[in-house]
């Protein structure tokens, strides 16, 4: 497929941004639900699979099960709930081949502008050609962001004092360098995340030792890396209804434990460190290591699948330090309690960089938004921006629970649309919906987000939910019109 044939006066019907895991899922259901529409999928990389083919670091995992993260439509059949990163690249690249997705992808090609005209009713998208700088125009009528939340190219990065000093060598987990040999050498990860708690076991398995240095403790739940449910159902019933009634127990079991978690916080912390104690036993000083400052859920509780992390703790093969960054050394680190920690290679597992649309520019009519001046309607389209949805996931529970949700809601508005002879779908902001922060979360990337996210409403349709089953009611079964979305024609904005 050749980018300049939609380059021409006739618009594209629709225009997908970005090959991962929502933008994969949105092209089947695109396929599935409006075979009739015109689509491409634009991808600034190389390849296909988003999160899934960067990140290549030792032991990258789901952190949370594929029963949930794997599509409604295709049904996970690994053995393991909990995958790794390779597992769930091929479970995407499977799905697309079997969707006849893989031809409709642009690879190579980053979005860097989209510019709408109301008089056209339709996008003009700034396209540039990443190997060669080239730029081109793609005309569409509707613009499906699945781009994801942060910066492919730019992780989050402190600088400490006295780095130049350091003889080792540092690595971030995002551009994790190909055949980097850390066996038999000291590691110390900064970072108590996800993504540390998946390096941290993954590295002990070859090095010397581990160190997970961290500012502050995150909570952690062990949790089984196999679904027996799922597999006693599987040994009964077909594998498509196997999957689904694992698919909602999973579900279902989220928002019970999420929703007895907000409204009973001192009582989960109490059973979640009780757990922790129970797998390093009562001299471990879990009160240090293991305690969090913040009640559960005000940031992503980590998994750690079989208790990985809590097994090479036991063994010795692994430490965790509860400390700040003084400076580097020539060989490790020196901490603000005046301890030093002694490192061959140091990995700063230090989060994201949050970065929404791939940081292309939003013009509408000649005026050009910024990310922090929208307002987010039902979480995925914004006020006073037309024709656009936008795949965001749930920072509570899967990722694609959200985004296959969102993608079904725009197939209904689009053959909504057709039906009624409209090219034009506006949702118009209220005067009296007071903005709101789009996260209720105070996990670092968030707070350092600032304003590069857009803003929830104090009412609905402009609250973005964290919970499956509300968001199944009102986007999967409330009405289209209900005052808020508009529609029309060429000319002027409904």
């Amino acid at each position: 497929m050749v980018l300049s044939q939609f380059t021409t006066d006739k618009p594209l019907d629709v225009l997908i941004v970005g090959a991962g895991l929502a933008g994969i899922g949105a092209a089947c259901w695109l396929r599935k639900e409006c075979p009739g529409k015109q689509y491409i999928i634009l991808e600034a990389r190389n390849a296909l699979g988003g999160t899934w083919d960067q990140f290549r670091y030792p032991g990258v995992r789901s952190d949370s099960d594929m029963y949930t993260l794997g599509y409604a439509f295709k049904p996970w059949l690994a053995d393991k709930a909990i995958a790794d990163g390779e597992t769930i690249r091929s479970y995407i690249e499977e799905t697309a081949r079997e969707n006849d997705v893989v031809r409709h992808i642009q690879f190579g090609h980053k979005v860097v502008a989209a510019s709408w005209s109301s008089a056209d009713a339709c996008w003009t998208v700034v396209v540039e050609q990443t190997a060669i700088g080239i730029r081109q125009q793609v005309y569409v009528r509707f613009l499906y962001m699945c781009s994801g939340y942060y910066s492919y190219t730019q992780p989050h990065r402190p600088t400490f004092a006295g780095e130049a000093d350091f003889a080792g060598t540092v690595v971030l987990p995002q551009l994790w360098p190909s055949g980097l040999d850390y066996s038999g050498k000291r590691i110390v990860v900064v970072g108590s995340g996800a993504t540390a708690m998946t390096l941290v076991p993954a590295m002990a398995k070859s090095a010397e030792h581990v160190t997970m240095l961290q500012r502050s403790p995150t909570y952690v739940v062990a949790l089984p890396s196999q679904d027996k449910v799922s597999q006693t159902l599987r040994r009964w019933l077909p594998k498509g209804a196997a999957y689904r009634l694992t698919r909602w127990k999973n579900t279902l079991l989220r928002v019970v434990m999420y929703w007895l978690t907000r409204s009973r916080p001192e009582l989960a912390k109490r059973q979640l460190l009780k757990d922790v104690t129970k797998q390093l036993g009562p001299d471990y000083d879990v009160q240090k290591h293991f305690t969090p400052r913040y009640n559960p859920w005000d940031q992503r509780i980590c998994v750690v699948p079989d208790g990985d992390l809590f097994d090479v703790i036991r063994a010795g093969q692994v430490s965790v330090v509860t400390d700040e960054i003084e400076r580097f050394t020539t060989d490790g680190l020196l901490l603000k309690s005046g301890q030093t920690l002694p490192a061959d290679v140091i990995v700063l597992a230090t989060g994201l960089t949050v970065q929404l649309f791939g940081g292309m520019q939003l013009t509408v009519d000649g005026k050009t938004y910024q990310t922090d001046e929208l307002m987010a309607y039902k979480g995925m389209m914004f006020g006073d921006v037309p024709n656009l949805a936008m795949a965001f996931g749930y920072t509570n529970a899967s990722w694609t629970l959200k985004t296959d949700l969102t993608a079904r809601y725009v197939c209904r508005l689009l053959r909504y649309m057709d039906k009624h002879d409209y090219t034009i779908a506006v949702p118009r902001r209220e005067k009296d919906v007071t903005p709101q922060p789009f996260l209720d979360f105070t996990s670092g990337y968030v707070q350092r987000a600032g304003g590069s996210l857009p803003k929830q409403g104090s009412r609905r349709p402009w609250r973005v939910h964290q919970n499956y089953l509300r968001d199944s009611m009102i986007i999967r079964y409330s009405r289209l019109v209900d005052g808020v979305l508009r529609f029309g024609a060429k000319g002027v904005l409904p």
